[in-house]
């Protein structure tokens, strides 16, 4: 993409952003940006990775994160906000891709506290698939474009977002190698956040500016072909980023399973 169409996209994303509880059909965004809508999308979906409409519908449900936080709205005036007129499919669409339910994720900052003080605390943490059959294997290393301390949660998903439970997922105890073992052949992309171990558990729920990555190009696994070695960096928050929809407290809780049950 030429840095002029480039720059043209983030004007739509930003113009997304100011008008995100509006009607945003295709036709609007498309002369907003001066171009018939088979070449805007085309041109849409090449610098985000998403559909428009797909991706005003995740900046929506995240719209719908920081409202179950931070206000006494009830669900379904909530769901009135981010314009969804069916309670029902609100919820749906939520759960699907957030992995709870909108009364679970008003409800889960203590949890998000808990795990996260388990981590914490964690004394048995080996790095997962370190001794498992290389077939399959994705392996890698993930630095960071600014120091800082936690964790990290990476994971392979079906489509350019972090949203839904990950195909493969684990958490690393710092920068430095990771590794996916069995992954079966298919097309997947990867998305990592950090956790700062001073955020709090409503920045767990809502991360906004954690540092984050995601493969703009998937990864390709095929039988007895070997997948490329995956440098990541992890970067600030972009304009052009999806929201990271998925519950990052439910992957924690996933892993400390893990854990529990591989040394119970």
């Amino acid at each position: 993409m030429v840095p002029d169409v480039f720059s043209e996209m983030d004007e739509v994303i930003t113009y997304i952003h100011k008008h995100i509880f509006d009607p945003l059909p295709l036709s609007d965004l498309a002369r907003y940006a001066g171009y018939s809508p088979y070449h805007f999308l085309r041109l849409f979906k090449e610098r985000i990775g998403l559909p428009p409409q797909y991706y005003i519908s995740s900046l929506r449900l995240q719209k719908a994160k920081e409202l179950l936080l931070h206000s006494n709205l009830t669900v379904r005036d909530i769901a009135l906000e981010v314009g969804q007129q069916s309670l029902g499919t609100f919820t749906t669409r939520f759960t699907e891709r957030v992995g709870m339910s909108p009364a679970q994720f008003r409800n889960s900052p203590p949890h998000a506290s808990r795990y996260f003080s388990e981590l914490y605390h964690l004394s048995e943490w080996i790095p997962e698939n370190l001794n498992a059959d290389p077939s399959g294997r994705i392996e890698g290393e993930v630095q960071a474009a600014e120091h800082f301390e936690g964790v990290i949660l990476i994971g392979l998903f079906p489509k350019p977002i972090p949203e839904g439970q990950p195909l493969y997922g684990t958490l690393l105890s710092s920068l430095g190698y990771f590794s996916f073992a069995n992954v079966k052949p298919g097309t997947y992309y990867l998305m990592a956040t950090s956790i700062s171990w001073s955020m709090q558990s409503k920045e767990l729920l809502f991360p906004e500016r954690t540092l984050r990555t995601r493969s703009r190009d998937p990864i390709i696994v095929k039988t007895e072909y070997a997948v490329p070695f995956q440098q990541v960096m992890l970067y600030p928050p972009r304009l052009a980023d999806p929201p990271i929809l998925i519950s990052l407290p439910l992957l924690m809780e996933n892993f400390l399973n893990r854990i529990s049950s591989k040394y119970s």
